[in-house]
């Protein structure tokens, strides 16, 4: 008796002719390959430095630089990856990065935070939208009243539109990844993880001062 041969891949050209066993193979497939998402993003966060240039650190620099703040506020890990990847659609989404970034996010991290991060380039606006034609500076407004609003004003005063200092003592890669692990590991779109219209506060100063200890 002979084992039966392992599938390699579907006999089917339409998905509507697949058989309940080829659409079993795929599956499985599918969660091996989910289960190596954050070390994709982690890849995509070094790629990067490919991406805009002409400020005086890379958007690698700046994106750990904004999950250096949030660490050092005593932020949750929610919130650190977060601003760690909130800029990682600038390479293929450039018109709406804040978008992509809170898709990536939107199954595994709390949902005030996917919110601020999907936002977060309106907030951005207060910052230099005066400087250029056609910007609305003022286009947060149109967020206001939102349950999220205040926490996305703290997001991006204190972590995002300050995050572009080269004397700033900046966190490596390998601090975060072991976070960004954690999140990706989670199941996604599990409602005691995404905390519907719950609050957790950016800051903690009780935690900052235990991490700011030697």
């Amino acid at each position: 008796m002979t084992d039966t041969p392992k599938m390699a891949q579907v006999g089917f050209t339409q998905m509507k002719d697949g058989t309940k066993g080829e659409y079993e193979f795929l599956n499985a497939l599918e969660i091996d390959h989910t289960r190596h998402t954050a070390d994709r993003l982690l890849k995509a966060l070094v790629e990067l430095d490919e991406s805009l240039s002409g400020y005086q650190i890379t958007r690698l620099g700046h994106s750990l630089q904004s999950a250096t703040r949030a660490w050092n506020d005593g932020a949750d890990i929610d919130w650190v990856v977060s601003a760690l990847l909130h800029d990682i659609g600038d390479i293929y989404a450039p018109y709406n990065h804040d978008e992509y970034a809170a898709t990536i996010l939107k199954p595994f991290v709390r949902e005030q935070c996917t919110w601020v991060v999907q936002t977060h380039g309106d907030f951005q606006m207060l910052y230099y939208g005066q400087h250029l034609d056609g910007y609305d500076q003022h286009k947060r407004e149109r967020h206001r009243g939102y349950r999220y609003f205040d926490d996305n004003v703290v997001f991006c005063e204190r972590w995002d539109q300050a995050s572009f200092d080269p004397d700033y003592e900046t966190l490596p890669l390998e601090f975060f990844a072991p976070m960004v692990r954690e999140v990706f590991d989670r199941q996604a779109y599990d409602p005691d993880v995404i905390c519907a219209n719950q609050s957790v506060p950016l800051t903690n100063p009780e935690v900052a001062a235990q991490r700011a200890k030697p």
